[in-house]
């Protein structure tokens, strides 16, 4: 087996364990879930769970700060290829839709255990979240220059707050089309 080979099972292994990890969390809460439960859910012991984090806390840290560096390079990624702000906006509208309709199993486990992080990952996570957050704003900003930041913010947060209750609502082969025409919706009013 090629390093390369080896080190693609391995990050594979990992991804396995996070997914799990993400769907446990949401299922039982972060307090509830145990390594031998995540070790369980991949086919593995417990403790093989050590090869690749220091424990469930780092667990927790690895999904979370992950999904947070995700959101925020891809949400730069798709601005900058846009051609311009109103393709930006919408783009950004479908790309935090896919991330919701692919992740509901993570935005519950943010919204309920944020607080079980490390401070320092924590911290990340915060510091990720405004990067992705003030990306919107600049976008908002740019086509209505005339409004304050301040409001522009409360408008991306709340249309993350109506994209991101998919856990809630369900999943249906129309959900996309009808968040990204909600979302768009509420951020043209």
């Amino acid at each position: 087996m090629t390093d390369t080979v080896r080190s693609r099972a391995k990050a594979d292994r990992r991804q396995a364990m996070l997914n799990a990890a993400a769907h446990l969390f949401a299922e039982r809460g972060f307090a509830r879930a145990s390594l031998e439960d995540l070790g369980a859910a991949v086919g593995v012991s417990g403790p093989a769970f050590y090869r690749h984090f220091e424990g469930k806390q780092a667990v927790l840290g690895a999904l979370l700060v992950g999904v947070s560096e995700g959101l925020a390079t891809g949400g730069r990624a798709v601005v900058d290829n846009a051609p311009d702000d109103a393709a930006a906006l919408h783009a950004l509208i479908a790309f935090h839709v896919d991330f919701a309709l692919a992740n509901a199993d993570v935005i519950r486990v943010q919204d309920r255990d944020l607080d079980s992080l490390t401070d320092a990952d924590r911290h990340s996570v915060r510091a990720l979240q405004r990067t992705y957050v003030e990306l919107w704003v600049d976008v908002l900003g740019r086509l209505r220059p005339s409004e304050a930041r301040s409001s522009l913010r409360t408008q991306a947060h709340a249309t993350f707050g109506l994209i991101n209750s998919t856990p809630h609502s369900g999943s249906t082969s129309e959900t996309r089309a009808i968040l990204e025409r909600m979302a768009g919706a509420a951020l043209s009013a």
